[in-house]
């Protein structure tokens, strides 16, 4: 018997007849493959049955239960820790640590007898006990299964009723349902369904481990990410030591918190004051092209070290490069820079650079940002103790930003003497024994401060 064949994109998941060179959808190219059209089977106990629909206030409303991580950085991003039932995408970079983080999840979960199942579908039994050695696990309810196919995961997990499961990973399981390779869309796509009713049926905490594409997106159909409750994803610098772990989506709470890891010997350790290990290595001396700004994520301010350096090009066309900031942000800030000081750089090459590697997403460090240029431009060093905070808009004027409080709060904790903020903040802040907050309505202003 002929079976029937289309055409998959891997990218975005789209289905036509034929080969296509580019997809219509995501418009990437070379991503369709050949994947055989599958019979639709009934299985049994795979949808979740309701006898009639319901009013809302019939629904008895309980507060979800959750289980500590044992580490307060993880339980942050996942809104306070890990609540029964849900389904949780890890993902990130190759030797980023997701599997050693959620080695270290398991492993203290463990200590508070509860039963965790770690399926290993890419390593074998005695690399998983190798690296459980490692990091000092031995707890006895921690069972490991080293399989790959997806009936036989679920049918331990029948037997065994873990309260959490880890799939690591779930580009490497297949269910024989399916006649397509492993880490194809119609095996990624089955296999995520079958695990999020498995969670939901049983009350089984499920961590998924998820493959990155060169692009740095999780690996498979975008679909995935709309199945699963939580999507965490590890973002970090090669070159650097220290780990980010931001929360995409979060059925259970905000998406805006993030932790800060640092991977060592014995895996990874949580760093519970980021602000300083970033200005760790801050040099004291006086120093053009240097300022500290300020970064919240979610309900943390971090403060990072912003740099400048502004010289003479050899080009007809100066250089704009930035590292950690939007590229086209900064170029519309040295816009409004040049036509509010006057100064001209159309003959200076600008590199801008948030040190330690930590990617500022928000408006915040605009401020900062024309300070420290003007400040590599004019090769005047500005003061070690300040905090610039504020958004800046085209005609040069300071915008408010939120979380003033606790961004000034954190930079008193370090010894910062001296704040500069919008004026529209200051007037509805209070004033804070131990730094002196200066208020600036516009650039103008803010330059006169310091030059």
């Amino acid at each position: 018997m002929k079976k029937n064949t289309q055409y998959c994109c891997s990218g975005c998941g789209y289905n036509t007849q034929k080969w296509m060179g580019k997809c219509p959808s995501c418009n990437e190219w070379n991503t369709f493959y050949e994947d055989i059209i599958e019979a639709p089977k009934k299985h049994q106990n795979l949808e979740f049955s309701q006898d009639k629909p319901i009013t809302l206030d019939q629904i008895n409303c309980e507060e979800e239960t959750r289980m500590t991580t044992g580490i307060a950085e993880l339980d942050r991003v996942l809104g306070g820790g890990i609540v029964q039932g849900s389904l949780t995408l890890v993902g990130g970079d190759p030797g980023i640590g997701k599997s050693t983080l959620l080695l270290q999840v398991v492993g203290n979960t463990t200590k508070q007898k509860l039963n965790v199942l770690y399926v290993s579908a890419e390593e074998s039994l005695l690399q998983v006990k190798m690296r459980a050695e490692r990091l000092g696990i031995s707890q006895k309810n921690l069972f490991v299964l080293s399989e790959t196919g997806l009936e036989k995961v679920m049918s331990h997990c029948e037997k065994l009723k873990p309260h959490i499961l880890v799939i690591d990973s779930i580009q490497t399981l297949f269910s024989q349902e399916l006649e397509s390779a492993p880490g194809t869309v119609s095996q990624v796509r089955h296999c995520a369904a079958r695990l999020m009713y498995l969670a939901k049926k049983n009350n089984i905490a499920t961590f998924i481990v998820g493959h990155v594409t060169k692009e740095g997106s999780i690996a498979g159909p975008r679909v995935l990410e709309h199945m699963v409750d939580t999507v965490l994803y590890f973002d970090s610098d090669p070159t650097l030591s220290f780990r980010i772990l931001r929360s995409i989506k979060n059925r259970f709470g905000s998406t805006h918190e993030i932790g800060v890891f640092e991977m060592q010997e014995k895996g990874l350790v949580e760093i519970n004051n980021p602000s300083s290990f970033f200005l760790s290595e801050r040099s004291e001396e006086k120093n053009p092209g240097s300022i500290v700004v300020s970064s919240l994520e979610g309900t943390r301010p971090i403060l990072v070290e912003l740099q400048a350096l502004v010289s003479q090009t050899s080009f007809a066309a100066p250089r704009r490069t930035t590292l950690g900031l939007d590229p086209q942000r900064v170029s519309l800030l040295l816009a409004v820079l040049e036509k509010s000081s006057g100064i001209i750089l159309a003959g200076h090459d600008v590199y801008v650079n948030v040190a330690g590697g930590i990617k500022i997403q928000e408006t915040a460090s605009d401020l900062g940002t024309l300070l420290v240029v003007m400040s590599s431009f004019k090769n005047v060093s500005l003061p070690h103790d300040v905090l610039a905070i504020g958004e800046v808009g085209l005609s040069g004027e300071l915008r408010a930003v939120r979380g003033v409080d606790v961004r000034v709060g954190e930079a008193k904790k370090l010894g910062f003497k001296k704040c500069v903020l919008p004026q529209k903040n200051l007037s509805k802040l209070k004033s804070i024994k131990g730094i002196e907050l200066v208020g600036v309505s516009n650039i103008e202003k803010a330059l006169e401060l310091f030059f």
